[in-house]
C-alpha cells in the first residue's frame, strides 16, 4: 500500500506519516524499486495506535514508550499501569491549570464594559499576566 492509500485509510495526511516516520514512532517503510513507502499492515496498525495515543494526549517521547511495550510481549501490565497513572497525574494537573486560566479570564470578561471605550480590563489582565489573581 502506498502512502495515499494509507493516508485515506486512517484519515491522516501523508505528511503526518512521513513525519511519525521521522521521529521513530513508525518503523522505516520498506521501498519499492521506484523509492515509493510500501506500507504494510503493521504500519497501519502502529499508525491507529499512534493516533489514538494522540487523542489522550501522550507526547511523542511517551507514544515511543508506549509503542515499545505494546510491542514487547513480554513485558508486564504492571509497568503499564503505572505510566498511564502517572499521564493521569499529569492530565489532572494540566485540567486544574486550564480551569484556572478560564475563571481568570472569565473575571477579566465579566468586569468588561464591551462597549465603544478604548479601557479594557480583558487586556488588562493579559499585560498583568496570569501570576495576578485579582483584577
Amino acid at each position: 500500500m502506498n502512502i495515499g492509500q494509507v493516508s485515506k485509510r486512517i484519515g491522516i495526511s501523508s505528511k503526518m506519516i512521513r513525519y511519525y516516520e521521522s521521529v521513530g514512532l513508525l518503523p522505516q517503510v520498506e521501498r519499492s524499486s521506484a523509492g515509493y513507502r510500501m506500507y504494510r499492515e503493521k504500519h497501519i496498525e502502529t499508525l491507529q495506535f499512534i493516533l489514538h495515543a494522540k487523542t489522550l494526549h501522550f507526547s511523542t517521547e511517551q507514544m515511543k514508550y508506549l509503542l515499545q511495550l505494546w510491542q514487547n510481549q513480554t513485558r508486564h501490565s504492571a509497568d503499564v499501569k503505572a505510566f498511564a497513572q502517572a499521564h493521569i497525574i499529569k492530565l489532572n494537573t494540566q485540567i486544574q491549570q486550564l480551569e484556572g486560566m478560564v475563571a481568570l479570564l472569565k473575571q477579566a470578561v465579566d468586569g468588561c464594559a464591551g462597549n465603544t471605550s478604548s479601557d479594557c480590563p480583558i487586556l488588562d489582565k493579559i499585560a498583568l499576566g496570569t501570576s495576578h489573581t485579582k483584577l
